[in-house]
């Protein structure tokens, strides 16, 4: 295969910073935010054996991206009970909610760095038969070797956005190269696939399934957690703003405290994208005079509570469970917005801000429906939030998110259909 000298540069430079990996992992594990047992894996060292027969690697940047794969990967199992998987992430996080979510069996892997003594000893003691990618984060010295050992490989939810495709555009030989390395490509919308067609890969190969976040097995949560909860709670009216960033909580602040006037009791469930914010997010709940139990701190809501500081990891399951109405974080600011079916598929009707590029399609279709609204000021968060807590709203804006969330099956039995394929044609 022709490399390009964009591409070419790349791998001397990964070549030369190679003798600064160890290093740099080092300073990591230091500040906390890398496994003390675990953290040699990124240098291609195993601490798991390869078991015997097949193996089918899937790579999944982000907490996100790996919890959308993982009723295909328990599908994957049941139609094909010799097939080992291994799973690479990148970080700690990730590597919890693995541990937590994934199915049982899945071997799970911190991904290599993109070095030549990584790449060459991970895929040396993993010899995968099938490699699955997922969404964008592609790393070429991997993807080119795989290539050249005859690997297949196929891009599975695909997302190529518009901000993304003009970065790649500056340097379309070294795109053509990466992308590809790619024997199919599995696209969430037709954006994705017009993008990645022109960059120079062959319309044939592409593939428009959808996302598989809409396909993905409800959230789990704890069902003791919610009834003790609920009860807590007393029939209060609730409302949740799930991971949201920096700037919005401040907006999300303005909008409870105006909705509060209209509605005694209303109390908001606050569940930030990154929990480590929890104790400044407290304190500046506080200091605008909301009553405040923060989860992280132990604290147990009470008649009292106006705000519920959920600063934990791994309970969105619950809150979507408890709160008729979610507001969905990342869309006030441009971050891009986050998953909106996970509370779709829980019967929780949507409230979100403009910045929804990530998952354009998919808003697009739940407001088409009538089951997600848009806002952009905290004023009209507040009266969106008004409406849709009436209870008749919310429940014709659960049913219609419902509607459209179970559509994303299609895509899970499409995707799962094409890997099927693939593995028969290689294994035999």
């Amino acid at each position: 295969m022709t490399l390009s000298p964009l591409i070419h540069g790349y791998h001397a430079l990964t070549w030369a910073l190679q003798p600064l990996a160890p290093r740099l992992l080092t300073r990591r594990l230091a500040a906390g935010k890398e496994d003390p047992a675990r953290w040699t894996e990124k240098l291609g060292q195993p601490t798991a054996a390869r078991p015997d027969g097949p193996l089918l690697w899937l790579h999944a940047a982000s907490v996100g991206e790996a919890l959308s794969t993982f009723e295909l990967l328990r599908r994957l199992m049941e139609q094909r009970p010799g097939l080992s998987i291994l799973l690479t992430t990148g970080t700690r996080t990730s590597a919890e909610l693995v541990a937590a979510r994934a199915p049982a069996g899945v071997i799970h892997q911190f991904a290599p760095l993109d070095t030549p003594v990584a790449v060459t000893a991970f895929l040396t003691h993993w010899r995968p038969d099938l490699v699955l990618w997922t969404e964008s984060e592609l790393w070429p010295r991997q993807l080119t070797r795989l290539r050249r050992a005859g690997v297949p490989v196929i891009l599975i939810n695909a997302r190529l956005s518009r901000r993304s495709f003009a970065k790649w555009s500056w340097a379309p030989l070294a795109a053509r190269a990466v992308l590809r390395c790619f024997k199919r490509v599995m696209a969430q919308d037709d954006d994705t696939a017009r993008h990645i067609a022109r960059l120079g890969i062959s319309r044939r190969s592409i593939e428009v399934t959808g996302s598989l976040k809409e396909g993905a097995a409800p959230l789990p949560h704890d069902d003791l957690e919610r009834k003790r909860l609920a009860a807590v709670f007393g029939g209060r009216p609730l409302w949740c703003a799930a991971s949201t960033h920096a700037g919005e909580e401040e907006i999300v602040a303005r909008a409870h405290a105006t909705a509060r006037r209209g509605l005694p009791g209303l109390t908001l469930i606050l569940a930030p994208r990154h929990p480590e914010r929890g104790d400044a997010l407290a304190a500046m709940l506080r200091a605008d005079g909301f009553v405040v139990a923060q989860r992280g701190k132990g604290e147990v809501p009470d008649r009292e509570t106006e705000v519920y500081l959920a600063d934990t990891l791994g309970e969105m399951g619950l809150w979507y469970r408890l709160a008729p109405v979610s507001f969905i974080g990342g869309s006030l600011v441009e971050v891009g917005g986050h998953n909106p079916f996970e509370p779709a598929t829980l019967g929780s009707a949507i409230l979100h801000g403009p910045h929804v590029a990530n998952f354009a399609d998919g808003y697009a279709r739940l407001g088409a429906a009538g089951a997600a609204l848009c806002v952009e000021t905290a004023d009209a968060l507040a009266d969106r939030l008004a409406h849709a807590l009436r209870p008749s709203t919310a429940a014709e804006m659960a049913a219609a998110a419902w509607d459209v969330s179970s559509d994303g099956a299609a895509t899970t039995d499409r995707v799962l259909d094409v890997i099927l394929t693939e593995l028969e044609a290689r294994l035999t």
